[in-house]
């Protein structure tokens, strides 16, 4: 099992979607998903996006959002969202851990932010737009959180790829 898991709550886009789990594959962590989804997971689109990495994955899924909450309850749990107060890399966040996003067209639920406001974190961005992609927002914080922890399993060796 994972250290770092990233989670997608209703992702609305098969693309991003492939592009968190080519993140998820090249980082070792594991990938959650929360339906219902905009897509099938056999849509051509995911599966281009996630390039040839889906047999390298752990996936989980979940049939809501109750449900995944439910099941983690223990874990350490961080909810992205743009209405969160505090700055994605002002956390230390501990060596097993959740990242939460969700769905394209509106994010996490408001209430759920509320009620974790020590636990809710946003990257920072000019205020006079919305949001940045999902994908690019997960692997912001999943790059975060690995800097943190010192990049483990992860190679900086340029000289393997020759």
């Amino acid at each position: 099992m994972s250290d770092l898991n990233l989670v997608l709550v209703e992702p609305q886009i098969p693309q991003n979607t492939g592009n968190v789990a080519r993140t998820c594959a090249v980082t070792g962590s594991a990938l959650h998903l929360v339906k219902p989804m905009g897509f099938e997971i056999d849509d051509r689109k995911l599966k281009r996006a996630g390039l040839d990495y889906w047999d390298k994955l752990d996936i989980t899924y979940y049939d809501s959002l109750d449900s995944f909450l439910e099941i983690n309850a223990n874990e350490s749990l961080y909810f992205f969202s743009t209405k969160a107060y505090n700055s994605f890399s002002g956390i230390s966040y501990p060596k097993r851990c959740f990242l939460v996003f969700g769905k394209e067209t509106a994010g996490l639920p408001p209430e759920l932010i509320r009620s974790n406001p020590e636990r809710s974190v946003r990257i920072p961005m000019r205020d006079s737009l919305r949001c940045l992609n999902l994908s690019n927002s997960v692997a912001i914080g999943a790059y975060e959180v690995l800097r943190q922890w010192g990049y483990p399993g992860l190679t900086n060796d340029p000289a393997f790829r020759f």
